[in-house]
């Protein structure tokens, strides 16, 4: 884990590019949750959880829930998209996270998207270890 004063919330970067697109340049719905994946994925990084480890040390995975989305403008070609990744709870098992999917300081997409920790073995929920649950708890004040 990282030692760096944790944060709440994060930016990811992200280009748009053409395999993003459906047929007429702008970007198909479904890549939104890839771009929130990423942007989820990156917070956890910057915060020093490394999935990979988690997994094999802890038989701890990270899925999705439940995502609940908002489309309210296209992204197209090209476009630099800012994806904004905030968690607004944390659970026993779980984190909720509010994640934005912005332009220029536009709001394109906006989600809420649930992630439950579960055992890597029987997919059954499973609280997160000593150590991740400091990390969230500081995180979340």
């Amino acid at each position: 884990m990282s030692t760096e004063t944790p944060r709440q919330s994060s930016i990811l970067d992200i280009r748009v590019y053409y395999e993003d697109t459906d047929g007429v340049g702008v970007v198909y719905y479904a890549n939104y949750l890839k771009f929130f994946e990423r942007g989820r994925t990156e917070w956890l990084r910057h915060l020093g959880v490394d999935q990979s480890r988690l997994a094999q040390r802890d038989q701890r995975m990270f899925v999705v829930r439940s995502a609940d989305i908002k489309y309210l403008k296209p992204a197209k070609l090209d476009d630099l998209l800012a994806i904004h990744t905030k968690i607004s709870r944390v659970g026993h098992a779980s984190i909720d996270f509010e994640q934005l999917a912005m332009l220029s300081g536009e709001l394109l997409c906006r989600s809420n998207i649930q992630v439950c920790c579960v055992n890597t073995k029987t997919f059954r929920p499973a609280a997160f270890n000593g150590e991740l649950r400091t990390l969230l708890e500081k995180v979340q004040k």
